[in-house]
């Protein structure tokens, strides 16, 4: 009898996870621009999604406001490229090294289908390496413990 009971529940658990990714899905494409009306990027000849009320070139502070990438030498042939395949925000979330951004460009030439990017590569890759390079940690150094002027806390005194 417990072993139907622990089955059932495995069944509903099962259904609840795929229900909840199947919500996630359809809310997480309510956001994506590439439903909408098609607008070429200049001088690539990708078409990405935009929109006449969307600010689709609109510039703040350095920052591509749509995709949220680095306004620069590079940009255009970065969001064409990358974004063919996947959102911004992957490249934005990730750091790396230029080496380390080639081992990406090749994991994804080897097992997700990007195209040989050609003359194309340096470029990507200084951009890539100069705007989402490793960053400090920005932790705060260790204590010097030595240099530290102990003293007893006498809870008693008043």
């Amino acid at each position: 009898m417990n072993l139907l009971r622990d089955l059932q529940r495995l069944i509903l658990l099962t259904l609840g996870l795929w229900l909840a990714a199947f919500i996630y899905v359809i809310v997480d494409d309510a956001d994506v621009k590439w439903h909408k009306t098609p607008t070429p990027i200049a001088d690539s000849g990708v078409i990405v999604g935009g929109d006449k009320d969307d600010d689709f070139d609109k510039i703040v502070n350095g920052i591509h406001v749509q995709t949220g990438l680095v306004y620069d030498e590079g940009f255009d042939i970065v969001r064409a490229t990358c974004t063919a395949c996947h959102s911004a925000k992957l490249v934005t979330q990730n750091r790396a090294t230029k080496e380390g951004w080639r081992q990406m460009i090749r994991w994804m030439q080897e097992t997700q289908g990007l195209w040989d990017l050609g003359e194309k590569e340096p470029l990507i890759l200084n951009y890539l390496s100069t705007h989402y390079a490793p960053e400090a940690s920005g932790r705060r150094q260790n204590l010097d413990l030595a240099a530290i002027k102990w003293y007893i806390l006498d809870v008693n005194e008043k």
